[in-house]
């Protein structure tokens, strides 16, 4: 499979006028070929395609959809050399990254597959005629959830594969009968080929219409712009930066006809560590937080940014081993230059602010896109003051707040914005004694951790990944496992249709999971 530079369009590969390139952020490297951005017409072309399988219920077969999921998770498997190779030249990340971010995409694409053949959280609720109740009547009402219709999907710089135009928001939105017209990382243009000619391949295979896939390149603000103003386009779904996804939700809000865009945008996650844990289990729990830190040189969503202690001769000690672990790794590669300033000037930023220092800076290095690990500090106090301290830094950094007592600990949790993640250490006792934090923090956080670590997300039915503002634009929906299909699919309710009628998933002989007058029935028994 080559790459040649080119948009995926309704099954169709449509050059452009080449205008930037991928660049191997590890060498400088420019690399071949050229990509271009998508012209209006283009995105116009993939739209109208994308809107015409909505509109002729042209994906309505949940088995067919299953079929291509899994077809997109063997394509994307058989093309894995391909997209290891040149995703390795495109975002520096080892290919043991690419490796497993591969087995995580063609898990959850089959993940979805069985939630569509089990019918999960698309089930329909049926309530069936009272002609004879009294004072009223009660007409036959049939429920079932619909298709959005065609979802902008703008893949992660950090995730080329998991987050990427593969990735779970693609999975999510095409289980829920969605087409997809996704944008292509400008970062990774070509690792994003690779994946969306797969997806091209998949669709084929599955005997789809062309046009419930499209890919559109574009380095230009405006293909994205133009992307989520075009008024075929249902919804959104964003994973990236707090900036380019306010940027986004603001474009939809302000259409015409508003449209809701599901955006993650990251967090700092923080970390709270009680004094018996700190006693008990310091140290340990110092090289954790610092390989956390460092995973993916911190450029994870879930990056412990905050950690939260109560000062004391414990904490001194767990302080020193932090910093030794955190800072004492060579430098590593981040994505691209942009990411790399970005990290740099948050990380001058903060240590100007009051109250902050910086305790220690890890080796230094000669490429352009190396950064160093950092380890910062800031007193209570000085945090509950300012709100910009507990900003998501996307590096390898962590920022250390020491409190006086626990009181002050409770204080700093109140204070905190939305997040993805909160981690408490503790014991079992301590925290039946201290269970206020626990509650303050599932006001403001959409995954509790005990005494692990919080990058890594599990793909399953029980998982959230979300959180409240500005974590993510809706605190209801997840970005992550099987329950993601509910943020682009919504309720239609048919009232007093005869049988025959009916959508097929209504109908009395309709097989799957069904709410019958108020009673589940078992798959197979309507």
């Amino acid at each position: 499979m080559s790459i040649e530079g080119v948009h995926l369009i309704a099954g169709e590969s449509v050059a452009g006028q080449g205008t930037f390139h991928a660049t191997n952020p590890a060498s400088g490297e420019r690399l071949s070929p050229q990509f271009s951005d998508a012209t209006a017409d283009q995105i116009d072309a993939a739209v109208a395609a994308a809107f015409q399988v909505h509109e002729s219920r042209g994906a309505e077969d949940p088995q067919a959809r299953a079929r291509l999921l899994d077809a997109a998770a063997a394509r994307i498997e058989q093309a894995g050399a391909a997209i290891t190779k040149r995703g390795v030249e495109e975002t520096g990340l080892p290919e043991g990254r690419f490796e497993a971010e591969r087995g995580r995409t063609c898990n959850q694409l089959r993940m979805f597959a069985s939630v569509l053949r089990e019918r999960i959280f698309t089930e329909s609720i049926i309530e069936t005629a009272l002609p004879d109740r009294q004072p009223v009547p009660r007409p036959d009402l049939r429920r079932r959830m619909r298709a959005l219709g065609p979802v902008a999907v703008f893949g992660a710089s950090n995730f080329p594969l998991a987050f990427g135009i593969a990735g779970s928001d693609t999975a999510s939105a095409l289980a829920a009968g969605c087409p997809v017209i996704a944008k292509g990382h400008p970062a990774h243009p070509g690792c994003c080929e690779l994946i969306g000619k797969a997806l091209q391949e998949a669709v084929r295979d599955a005997e789809l219409p062309a046009g419930i896939f499209s890919l559109v390149q574009g380095q230009s603000f405006d293909v994205g712009t133009q992307l989520v103003q075009h008024p075929g386009i249902a919804a959104v779904a964003f994973t990236g930066s707090r900036s380019g996804g306010i940027s986004l939700w603001k474009l939809a809000a302000t259409r015409e006809v508003p449209v809701p865009v599901f955006a993650e945008m990251g967090s700092a996650n923080p970390v709270f560590i009680l004094p018996e844990a700190l006693a008990t289990r310091g140290e340990e729990i110092a090289s954790s937080i610092a390989v956390s830190v460092r995973l993916g040189v911190g450029q994870f969503c879930t990056s412990p940014g905050i950690i939260v202690t109560v000062s004391d001769d414990h904490g001194e000690a767990f302080k020193e081993s932090l910093s030794a672990s955190l800072c004492s790794e060579p430098p590593g590669t981040m994505l691209h230059p942009g990411i790399r300033e970005g990290y740099s000037g948050a990380l001058e930023q903060l240590a100007s602010s009051h109250g902050v220092e910086v305790l220690r800076r890890g080796p230094t290095g000669s490429g352009a896109c190396d950064a160093e690990a950092t380890l910062l500090q800031a007193d209570a106090l000085s945090f509950i003051a300012d709100k910009t301290l507990q900003g998501e830094v996307f590096g390898p950094s962590t920022m250390l707040v020491e409190c006086s007592s626990l009181e002050e600990m409770l204080r700093v949790a109140r204070t905190l914005e939305g997040q993805l993640t909160a981690t408490v250490h503790g014991t079992t006792d301590e925290l039946q004694n201290f269970r206020q934090l626990l509650d303050l923090l599932e006001d403001r956080v959409g995954r509790i951790l005990f005494n692990g670590m919080p990058t890594g997300v599990e793909v399953g039915e029980a998982m959230h990944h979300g959180g409240p503002w500005p974590a993510t634009t809706d605190s209801r929906w997840t970005s992550v496992g099987a329950a993601s299909i509910q943020r682009f699919v919504r309720p239609v309710c048919w009232q007093g249709f005869p049988d025959q009628l009916l959508p097929a998933d209504l109908r009395s002989a309709a097989k799957g999971r069904h709410r019958i007058d108020g009673v589940w029935q078992d798959p197979g028994s309507v």
